[in-house]
């Protein structure tokens, strides 16, 4: 009897693709395995516009490895870091998938396990409801009462990046319930932040600030992302921007109400008050974003809602992703879906079957996409959440669209 082949997941932004996201991928995809990467689309979480569209994106994926390629539906991709965790590890659980690799500044999975643990527990509500009345923000809270419970070397994981996304991918399969194990690759080279490339790893943020200085990356990217960039460079759609919105966007939150605001997720406290001064006054999202940030709301947290008031996400969307939408695939990748516990779209034919939730969540994706299309100079064509073409892989020859 053939003994079953383990199923590896990731799941990433790749915005854009780069060594640390492949080195990643070769470290998941172990002996035999199949890998799945759930992929954000055309938005990310850092409440922004891709810089590199969501097919390319999927084709440099399947390059680097993944049999796989699905798309984090537009409200999971641009939401918290444990909303953006529940959405990748719930779809991953739906594909059967064994494992959840993630990097982490740390490389202990087990000790990313514990923090998780104890954010869920009782002990740490308790703790936690003090220190916000004192004033403090959520996350210096959090980080504080985990130090309280755990000791300073748990807490201190919580002061990077990586490691608060692992928490909560850890967080996301005791909640779940899923059936998948988390494992952990160190994150090598340069921070996540960081300003400082060290060959041949670089972060996605000093990347993506590379854009208009006609920086080499060659040392720090795969080969099929920089013929992507450059092919997208001279076709005047890389890097894409919300910078082209700006005014679109202002627009918007000039015509809702206070009321309509609080729908958006992550709005509390407030905090749509403060958003609709600024946007009286501020002369673009930037601005508006300064103008809003305090102490205890963050520059991130305030793109995330103005990003999803313009996009149209509201807080009483499916509590989880309602499908599996394929944005490229190899022959492997075509034999996990067999047993797929959700909906599978590959064709716009395949969105006829969808009611409800689902049918909603598909109309924000493409109503996504097609917004996304006026973010370069020129815009793209609209209307290609179907009508683009899914990738198919075929290994050694390469990608092939059909």
């Amino acid at each position: 009897m053939a003994l079953k082949k383990a199923i590896s997941g990731v799941v990433c932004e790749l915005d854009p693709p780069h060594n640390g996201h492949r080195y990643l991928f070769e470290r998941a995809k172990f002996s035999g395995a199949a890998l799945i990467a759930v992929m954000s689309g055309n938005f990310v979480q850092r409440g922004a516009a891709a810089v590199l569209d969501k097919w390319n994106r999927s084709r440099i994926a399947l390059s680097m490895g993944a049999d796989l390629v699905v798309e984090l539906p537009v409200p999971w991709a641009v939401s918290t870091a444990e909303r953006f965790a529940v959405g990748g590890v719930a779809l991953l659980d739906a594909l059967h998938a064994d494992t959840v690799v993630f990097g982490s500044e740390c490389g202990d999975a087990e000790a990313l396990q514990r923090v998780a643990d104890c954010l869920l527990s009782p002990a740490f509500s308790e703790t936690l409801r003090p220190l916000l009345q004192n004033g403090s923000s959520f996350a210096a809270a959090r980080q504080t009462a985990v130090e309280k419970l755990l000791g300073a070397s748990s807490g201190a994981l919580l002061a990077e990046p990586n490691n608060i996304l692992g928490v909560e991918y850890c967080k996301a399969i005791r909640t779940l319930g899923a059936d998948l194990t988390a494992e952990t690759v160190r994150r090598l080279g340069a921070a996540h932040d960081g300003s400082k490339p060290e060959a041949p790893f670089a972060s996605a943020s000093w990347i993506r600030s590379q854009d208009h200085t006609g920086a080499d990356l060659s040392a720090f990217v795969p080969e099929e992302t920089l013929r992507a960039i450059q092919k997208e460079k001279e076709a005047g759609h890389y890097p894409a921007s919300l910078q082209h919105l700006d005014r679109a966007i202002l627009a918007h939150l000039l015509t809702v109400d206070a009321e309509m605001l609080r729908r958006v997720p992550d709005v509390s406290e407030g905090l749509e008050h403060r958003i609709l001064e600024a946007a009286r006054t501020a002369e673009n999202v930037t601005a508006l974003c300064d103008f809003v940030k305090t102490k205890r709301y963050s520059h991130a947290r305030i793109r995330r809602i103005v990003l999803s008031a313009f996009l149209g996400l509201t807080n009483d969307l499916p509590a989880l992703p309602p499908y599996i939408r394929i944005l490229g695939m190899t022959e492997t990748g075509a034999s996990l879906l067999e047993k797929a516990a959700l909906p599978i779209l590959a064709r716009a034919v395949d969105a006829k079957t969808l009611g409800g939730g689902a049918a909603r969540v598909l109309s924000l994706e493409s109503r996504g996409d097609d917004l996304y299309s006026l973010c370069t100079e020129p815009r793209r064509q609209a209307g290609l959440t179907f009508t683009e073409k899914l990738t198919r892989f075929s290994k050694p020859d390469g990608p092939a669209a059909q």
